[in-house]
């Protein structure tokens, strides 16, 4: 029924059909304009509640009643068509290209908020002044008549000299008057007979001339949403409420995770079994049960804390608390040198940094945007759960508690705070190199009133990001788990050789454990064990370490893998039993509070993830960023572990 195309902002990219009626679809931040689109085309397009989540264009294909096809832009939401930032430049780009390029729009789709028309009517005023033929749709008309608001919908349309339709989110009626009304050809719309002016006081002078003939009524403030505010905006409450939050998130996700991992677990730790058991060629079996099956199902055990951690994500957005986490940290930002807007992308963040760091095209100031990319690495995103749980369960044993609350999800809560803390700094720090900041850009932030989380919208939220991790696990993990199995393995060792060197031939741990320590992979582990012996990291962590620069999930995978091989039965307690012998010839564990503190401090800091170079080249149109990004946080990751393992060890 729907098709999707995404490209980023300013290129010009293949159309889905050059035959097909195009509308550009235009609105402000948080009108409900996404919803729209998705509701009309079938697809998914994120939306969330509040500024700055479509910053790239989404092309989908509507169907009408009667088959007729239309295609819809949805373009990233703009206050105007005076650009200020490179998302707004996208729209007005776009509209203003010669009408025979094959990405104008033939018409626009606008779309208002009715419980906040006068802001509306400003980006109306200046989409109207393009002279294309236009529909304007009114969302929140429900709210509006909630809050003893009104407008009436056919003197609006007289007033603009355009057709006006209703569409509130959920009604189905609506929806489909709308979706017939842009399947008519778009040449029998109107185009208002007078374009209303662009300058400030002239369209203030039209805006109360429209209102006034469309009987509109403004709603009163939304009580519930005032009496929330004044709790959740106050610079010491709301704080409050923000951290509490944060750290009681922490402490559900090894609660009511754990169970469900640990069933994941088992089910992977069968399935590797079967596998070696069930095909025939010992070296095929041996790949599929270590290197798919344990590798990735190393990694795949972690989909509980992730889920849970975008159900909380999608949650504060759809409520409508993000905005006010944006607002209350506008104020903290400041003093770091940006600006609120930079928290929206620095939240984005916390799922992954590549949406983070394409959300800065929202930001006015190119010395704005290029120091919240500089800081957009240092955020906890999903990436690192696994890598944190893991290692978190080899430091503090799941059963230390202080009455209601687990060490764990405390020692979680701190990294969390942690990357939060060194993303401000690395922005505050960045923000002094790249230069002086420019004078102030007007800052816009929607207080969207207080919403109940459509129970629909939450789960498919949840789904595309759980889907996009489940992806990378089936490619980039899956890709490289499987050749570090090959470099583990290789070259091979003959039966004679082990025999001599004192293997138990008939003990396949000691078997795996022999093929392991004399691989490829180790002999490149052993390699750069001087650059990471200090960290108190032995080789087998320096193969994970060096294999996580494709994806961090790969450190997982890979020791994973390497436990697997010696216990099948049970990879977390074979990488618990690990040991190394230090200078004095003493054998100790390898996993010690001081070298799993360093692991962590490393892993909260550094840049291991290509794909974040790479759209970081491409925002900044250099390799030079991307190049000084990894650095910086190679040395800064490298530091702060060498400094937290030596405060670790002089504790212990």
């Amino acid at each position: 029924m729907s098709h999707a195309h995404h490209h980023g902002g300013g290129s010009s990219a293949a159309v889905l059909d050059s035959s097909l009626t195009r509308l550009g679809l235009v609105g402000s931040p948080n009108s409900g304009k996404s919803t729209l689109f998705n509701a009309l085309t079938g697809l998914r397009v994120k939306t969330g509640n509040y500024p700055g989540v479509t910053v790239s264009r989404a092309e989908g294909v509507m169907v009408a009643e009667d088959g007729t096809r239309v295609v819809l832009e949805d373009l990233p939401g703009t206050y105007s068509l005076d650009p200020i930032s490179p998302d707004e430049q996208v729209v007005a780009d776009l509209l203003a290209l010669d009408p025979a390029d094959a990405d104008h729009p033939q018409a626009l789709l606008l779309v208002a908020d009715a419980t906040t028309l006068r802001r509306g009517l400003t980006m109306v005023a200046h989409a109207l002044a393009v002279e294309l033929p236009a529909t304007l749709v009114l969302t929140f008309g429900d709210e509006l008549a909630l809050r003893g608001g009104s407008v009436d919908v056919t003197r609006l349309s007289r007033a603009l000299g355009i057709p006006v339709l209703a569409a509130t989110a959920g009604d189905a009626r609506q929806r489909e008057a709308v979706r017939a009304h842009l399947a008519t050809d778009p040449a029998g719309w109107a185009v208002p007979p007078v374009a209303p002016p662009t300058d400030p006081a002239g369209i203030a002078a039209w805006i109360d001339s429209v209102l006034e003939a469309a009987r509109y009524a403004v709603p009163r403030p939304d009580g519930r949403t005032r009496r929330i505010d004044d709790v959740l905006l106050h610079p010491v409450w709301g704080t409050l409420v923000f951290l509490v939050t944060m750290f009681a998130f922490f402490q559900v996700i090894f609660t009511v995770a754990a169970p469900l991992q640990a069933l994941v677990e088992e089910l992977f730790g069968w399935l590797g079994e079967r596998a070696a058991a069930l095909i025939p060629i010992e070296w095929l079996g041996r790949f599929v049960a270590e290197a798919l099956i344990g590798g990735v199902g190393g990694v795949v055990v972690f989909l509980p804390q992730i889920l849970l951690l975008f159900l909380m994500i999608s949650l504060l957005e759809s409520t409508g608390y993000m905005t006010r986490a944006a607002f209350l940290m506008d104020r903290v930002m400041s003093r770091f040198g940006l600006e609120g807007r930079s928290f929206v992308a620095l939240l984005s963040s916390l799922a992954c940094a590549v949406p983070g760091i394409m959300a800065t095209r929202s930001l006015p100031s190119a010395r704005d945007r290029l120091a919240t990319m500089m800081a957009a690495p240092s955020m906890t995103c999903s990436a690192r759960l696994p890598v944190y749980v893991l290692l978190i369960s080899l430091l503090v044993p799941s059963e230390v508690r202080w009455g209601p609350v687990g060490l764990q999800g405390l020692v979680m809560f701190a990294l969390y705070l942690g990357g939060a803390t060194a993303s401000m700094l690395t922005a505050a720090f960045w923000s002094r190199v790249v230069g002086r900041r420019q004078a102030a850009m007007p800052f816009y932030m929607e207080m969207p009133p207080y919403r109940l989380p459509k129970a629909r919208t939450v789960v498919t939220s949840m789904w595309a990001s759980a889907e996009g991790f489940l992806r990378k696990v089936t490619s980039i993990i899956l890709v490289t788990t499987a050749l570090l199995w090959v470099l583990l393995n290789v070259p091979v060792r003959s039966e004679e050789e082990m025999a001599g060197a004192g293997v138990a031939m008939d003990d396949p741990a000691a078997v795996a454990q022999y093929t392991i320590d004399h691989s490829a992979a180790a002999a490149v582990g052993k390699a750069v064990e001087p650059a990471f012996e200090p960290l108190g990291f032995d080789w087998r962590i320096d193969v994970g370490v060096l294999a996580s620069l494709a994806a961090r999930e790969v450190f997982v995978a890979t020791l994973g893998q390497m436990a697997a091989a010696e216990d099948p039965e049970d990879p977390g307690d074979a990488l618990a039993s690990w040991t190394v012998t230090d200078d004095a010839g003493v054998e100790r564990p390898l996993f010690t509070p001081d070298v799993v503190a360093a692991l962590l401090v490393f892993f909260m800091l550094a840049l291991q993830c290509m794909s974040t170079l790479a759209v970081m080249r491409r925002e900044t149109g250099t390799w030079r960023w991307p190049l000084l990004a990894f650095g910086y946080y190679f040395t800064l990751a490298w530091l702060a572990a060498f400094a937290v393992r030596h405060v670790v060890l002089a504790l212990t």
